[in-house]
């Protein structure tokens, strides 16, 4: 694949760079990209694949951010497999089109930044809520989550080095309701 394109794109950023849409979907069927969205593709030469989806959806809205059982799952807090990404945006954000592996989720655009965390992947700026607010969406969206996938993930979170109740409690304060449930399970843990 050409270097001179993002590990992942859109087709009109590969146009601007001089390839054209027939040259793009003939990689595909190579193997060598994958279609992650509509006219979103990554090169699976170089990026992790579990981060293709977010790769893509930061392609199109570089808002994109790793969050719930995909963040638990990048943080070490969980051991599932999952077959879907969990990306948020913020509310009024319109959701990329055709990413048949990605659940969108919509938060409060005035929260949307608390615990949001930047790395690189291939050379793509990437992002995914801290640890800290990763537990606490959980408890928040225990509705969608599971409480036992929220109770767990605290758990493991509290086993690692470093992490303190008084350090998630604080992460949990802007948002007060997950913070009581928060505080409650603690005092049964603890």
């Amino acid at each position: 694949m050409a270097s001179d394109l993002p590990a992942a794109f859109t087709l009109a950023q590969a146009r601007e760079r001089g390839w054209g849409k027939d040259a793009v979907y003939r990689l595909v069927d190579q193997g060598r990209l994958d279609r992650v969205g509509r006219g979103v593709f990554a090169d699976l030469e170089r990026i992790d694949p579990a981060l293709a989806v977010l790769a893509g959806a930061t392609a199109v809205q570089p808002m994109a951010t790793l969050c719930l059982a995909s963040a638990l799952v990048r943080h070490d807090l969980s051991d599932a497999i999952l077959a879907v990404t969990d990306i948020a945006l913020p509310r009024g954000v319109r959701h990329p089109a055709g990413f048949d592996h990605a659940t969108w989720h919509s938060f409060c655009p005035d929260m949307f930044t608390i615990g949001r965390e930047s790395f690189d992947a291939c050379g793509m700026t990437l992002h995914v809520y801290s640890a800290e607010r990763t537990v606490v969406d959980c408890f928040r969206f225990a509705h969608l989550e599971g409480a036992d996938t929220a109770t767990a993930a605290l758990k493991r979170w509290l086993r690692q080095p470093g992490h303190s109740p008084s350090v998630l409690l604080a992460a949990a304060a802007a948002f007060p309701p997950a913070q009581t449930r928060i505080r409650q399970v603690l005092e049964v843990l603890l």
